[in-house]
């Protein structure tokens, strides 16, 4: 039978011991692996593995011995409790020896747990497990997680209170983020926030998540922008102290800048133009962001990317000028812009 969804989610967490097998299948290797994990321990436990209760089959090792897999669901431990096959990187040409051991299975036989990668629906090894009246395949997709898939990650982390802007930031990581990257960041804000009563906020999520952005040049970008013109000159000698590439200053303040006349220009207001954003902007940096988008005005946004694109041009020019005096005085300029 074929598992979609809710359905297939609710299975993940709570398989039924008394199927046959389970077939989980899908382009994303990670993903698929995650799931693969989920169902394994909610069906032998965590002590499972250690007690012997779980039987590994690579690919290969079926293909030099077809009979393995029914060997492995018929094989006996010494400690009692459900057991499981489990089959890796099962492809079409192994859906003969599968067949026999499905075939096989009897009630009190180890339950198949077997993984694939992309099958099509003609796929003879879906067929198998689709056709099955005791057995599921759940085809695993790369959409977005639910609502319900992300407050099930957060309970199982024991993150129970969880501020409304900190879940709307959650959310959108989840989007953006490998499900391997969110599970990792959900588990470091778990032991951040481990002995911490205080409900879950976005700083805590700032202070977790991924960075995308070296935190000097953003700083930079933060100090032109608000037109704190005083503050330029010692982060820049600072910035070139540490090797930052002006070509690379020029990249950044143009994606910065984009991103502010992204915001300015959305039909809904500055607010719904950030909440577009992809890679997402969550937090206080969101907040600084709206400000200094509402701030500039999408007119002068304009004006400022006229002139970023052509300071880029002119780093990127035969011209002799001092590469980090260019970009450091485009970037005065615009921090006078800002106060204008």
């Amino acid at each position: 039978m074929k598992l979609t969804g809710p359905s297939a989610n609710r299975y993940f967490a709570k398989p039924d011991p008394n199927r046959m097998g389970l077939l989980i299948f899908g382009a994303d290797a990670m993903r698929v692996a995650l799931k693969r994990q989920e169902v394994i321990a909610a069906l032998i436990g965590p002590e499972g593995e250690g007690e012997m209760r779980l039987s590994r089959l690579a690919a290969s090792e079926l293909r030099k011995d077809p009979a393995a897999l029914g060997d492995a669901i018929k094989a006996q431990g010494f400690f009692p409790g459900q057991r499981v096959a489990f089959l890796e990187d099962a492809t079409d040409a192994l859906a003969p020896a599968v067949k026999a051991a499905v075939a096989d299975w009897r009630v009190g036989d180890a339950a198949m747990v077997v993984t694939a990668g992309s099958l099509t629906a003609r796929s003879a090894l879906r067929k198998l497990f689709e056709d099955h009246p005791n057995a599921y395949a759940i085809g695993i997709y790369d959409d977005p997680p639910t609502r319900e898939e992300i407050a099930d990650t957060l309970k199982k982390a024991g993150l129970l209170q969880i501020d409304h802007e900190a879940m709307t930031d959650i959310s959108a990581l989840a989007r953006d983020l490998d499900p391997g990257d969110f599970r990792q960041m959900i588990e470091k804000i778990a032991l951040y926030k481990h002995g911490d009563s205080t409900p879950l906020s976005p700083a805590d999520v700032v202070a977790c998540a991924p960075s995308t952005v070296e935190a000097e040049v953003d700083d930079v970008l933060n100090i032109v922008a608000e037109g704190r013109t005083g503050e330029l000159g010692p982060m820049m000698r600072r910035l070139e102290g540490q090797g930052v590439l002006p070509v690379t200053l020029a990249i950044q303040s143009l994606r910065h800048f984009r991103a502010l006349h992204a915001a300015a220009s959305a039909p809904g207001g500055a607010s719904e133009g950030i909440a577009r954003m992809r890679p997402p902007i969550f937090g206080p940096r969101r907040d600084r962001m709206l400000k200094q988008a509402q701030g500039w005005g999408m007119i002068r946004l304009e004006e400022a990317l006229k002139l970023l694109v052509e300071t880029d041009l002119s780093l990127r020019s035969t011209s002799r000028a001092p590469a980090m005096a260019v970009i450091e005085r485009a970037l005065i300029r615009l921090a006078m812009m800002a106060r204008r």
